[in-house]
Formats: C-alpha cells, structure tokens, sequence
C-alpha cells in the first residue's frame, strides 16, 4: 500500500512538472526580477548588478508624481465602467442566446464571439477609422440626425468613454459566452419547479438563474478587472495617453517610463504596484463572491 501510494505521488508529480517549472520561468521570475529591480535605480541598458539600490525610495517617488495619481484614477475608472456595462449586458445576452426558442443563436454567438478573436493592435487600428473626425463613420452617421461632429479620442471629456465603447465591442461576446458555460451547468428541473409554482419567466431568472451563476459571474468579474486593470494597446495605438493624460493607464504609464525616459526602477515600482491592485480587488471580489 505504502508503494503504491508513493508511486501515486511520484506520478502525480511528474504530471504536475512540466506546468509549474513553466510557471515559475515565466511568472513567479519575472515578478521576483520585477520586484527586484523596483528597489533599485538605474535604466534597462544598465547591468542589474551596476544599479544602486534606493529601496522603498521609487515607490515613494511614484506616488508623489501627479502624472501617476491621475493614472491610477484613470485605470480605475476605465475598469469600473467596464465592469458596469459588460457584465449585465453579457448575463442580458447570454440568457437570451441560451433560449432554445431563439433561431439563429448559435451565428450571433459566434458573430459575437469573433471580435475578441481579433489581435488588440488590429482591433484599435479599425476604431481609429470609425473614431476619425472629419471621415470617421460614425461621425457621418451623427451626421444624418443633425448632430455635428464629435472629437472621439481628441476631446478631455470623450477620449475615455470612446476607449470603454471599445472595449465592450471587442471583449462582450468572450463575457457572453461564459455566461452561456454557466447557464448549461443549471438543471433544468429547477424552472419546471418554478412553472408549476407559477412563478413567471422574468421572476425565474431574477431568482434562480443569477444566483445560479454565481461562480460564472464571479469568474467574470475577476476575469474582466484584471484584463482592463492591465489595458494598454489601445491607448499605444489611439491616444498616446492624451488628450492631457485623459487616457493615460498605469501600464502605459509604466512603459514611457521604462523606455522613453529610461527609469527602469520607477517603472517597476508601478508594475508591482498594479499587480498588488489586481490581487486585493480579485481576492476581495472573490471573497464577496463567497459571502452573497
């Protein structure tokens, strides 16, 4: 018994090998050199063992950069308003496309699906035809109900919303489709139930459908605030930040200053700053998650 037992674990473990030594390569390294180099001075041409240490000095400078307050504020923001439209705008979708009585529900999945399939780059290039001011579509299509046109990503007050708009186009069909994933998990018995009790179709799924999917949403949740806390291609392709920081993020943020201004420790400082953000909101939403 103790043979087998050893050669379970033995087993075991040799299927486990191969994933957590990859893991450790390109995860658990690359945030402990992260880390480290967050406590040092010095830019990314420099040998690590040429760079001085400062200490908590970086994380101290970064916080007192105004420039960096405002982007945190903006990650914030772009990731909160995200979260606000997508997730019920995806339960909203995918309890209508789960319905058997819908025709053509397995198209709009993957006509739904198909923009999150797009490379990011590819997808911002797109929107920056469709956001142009003077030939932009969508300006032409302001253009037919009077309404004259509008600076997308050149205005203060636009550039973020214009940004979040993006984002909901390309990112709701994966949301939909998870939604989908959890809506084939509920037994159907739980609805013939609520018939009987005469409880209406819009009642059942304000009372069994959403707190059914519980763990889908919770998935969801964690998924779409870690994805938009790290935004970064298309501010690099579209807005450079601007207009006046209006859609400046920590991740682009991060990356002028790495290799614009050539201060690898301040930038690393941001980046273990964002990745201890996206741990303590994901293990509290998840905590709440388990408490609801």
């Amino acid at each position: 018994m103790m043979k087998l037992r050893l050669s379970s674990r033995a087993t075991s473990a040799g299927f486990l090998a191969p994933g957590l030594i990859l893991l450790a390569v390109f995860v658990v390294a690359p945030i402990l050199l992260t880390a480290w180099i967050s406590l040092h001075s010095g830019s990314l041409i420099m040998s690590y063992s040429e760079m001085p240490w400062v200490g908590l000095r970086n994380y101290i400078v970064i916080f007192q950069q105004p420039t960096f307050r405002t982007t945190l504020l903006n990650t914030f923001l772009y990731s909160f308003a995200s979260l606000v439209i997508i997730v019920p705008l995806s339960v909203a979708l995918g309890i209508f496309l789960y319905q058997s009585t819908i025709r053509g529900r397995t198209v709009l999945r993957t006509l739904l699906f198909i923009p999150y399939m797009i490379p990011n780059v590819a997808i911002a290039i797109v929107w920056g035809y469709l956001y142009a001011p003077q030939y932009g579509p969508l300006n032409q299509i302001l253009g037919w109900f009077h309404i004259g046109p509008q600076d997308w990503l050149a205005s203060i007050h636009q550039a973020m919303l214009s940004l979040i708009i993006l984002n909901v186009w390309q990112t709701l069909g994966y949301y939909v489709v998870l939604v989908i994933a959890g809506l084939t998990e509920i037994p159907r018995d739980y609805y013939e139930a609520a018939s009987i009790d005469g409880a209406s179709w819009l009642r059942q799924q304000f009372s069994l459908t959403i707190p059914l999917l519980r763990r889908s949403l919770a998935f969801i949740v964690v998924i779409l605030t870690i994805n938009t806390l790290q935004v970064f291609d298309p501010v690099y392709v579209l807005t450079q930040g601007g207009p006046i920081d209006a859609t400046n993020v920590v991740a682009f943020n991060m990356y002028q200053t790495a290799f614009n201004f050539g201060h690898a420790g301040l930038a690393s400082a941001m980046a273990m700053v964002l990745l201890s953000v996206v741990l303590l909101l994901s293990l509290a939403q998840l905590r709440l998650f388990k408490s609801v």
